[in-house]
C-alpha cells in the first residue's frame, strides 16, 4: 500500500465537534476500503490567505494515511460531495513522518517563547501608571 498526506479546510461557521466527526466519516471510508489512518491532526481554526466561498478562517486537518489507491480515490470523492470542505490537498509521499508534524511544532514553540501571559492587573511595565501620564 501507498503513503499519503491528506490535508482538508472545513468551512469556519462549523463547529471543533462537526469537524471531529468529518475526519471521522473520512477515517472510516480508508478503514472500510482495506486502509489504515496511520495519525490525524487538527491544527485549529486559521486564517486563509484569501477568501474563498466567502470564508476568511477554516478548520485544518491533516491526515496520516496508509491505504490503496482506490480508497484514498473514493476518500476524495467524498470530500468533493461534502459542502463543509472548503479545500483539500492529498500527496504521495515515500514515508510518514514521525511525532508531530512542522504545523504544530512551531505553534508549540510559538507559545514557548512567550511564556506565561500577564494577569492583566495592575499598570502596564511598558506603558507606565496612568497617574505618571501628563494630561493633554
Amino acid at each position: 500500500m501507498a503513503l499519503y498526506e491528506h490535508v482538508f479546510i472545513a468551512r469556519q461557521d462549523v463547529s471543533a465537534t462537526q469537524v471531529e466527526n468529518i475526519t471521522a466519516e473520512f477515517s472510516k471510508i480508508i478503514e472500510d476500503n482495506d486502509g489504515k489512518v496511520a495519525k490525524s491532526e487538527y491544527w485549529g481554526l486559521k486564517g486563509l490567505a484569501y477568501r474563498i466561498k466567502k470564508n476568511r478562517k477554516g478548520h485544518y486537518v491533516m491526515l496520516h494515511l496508509d491505504a490503496p489507491h482506490a480508497a484514498v480515490a473514493e476518500m476524495e470523492r467524498q470530500v468533493r460531495l461534502n459542502e463543509d470542505i472548503l479545500r483539500y490537498m492529498t500527496v504521495r509521499v515515500e514515508e510518514l513522518e514521525e511525532g508531530q508534524s512542522v504545523v504544530l511544532r512551531s505553534k508549540a514553540e510559538k507559545d514557548h517563547r512567550r511564556g506565561p501571559r500577564p494577569d492583566n492587573r495592575g499598570p502596564r511595565p511598558d506603558r507606565g501608571d496612568r497617574n505618571d501620564r501628563k494630561a493633554s
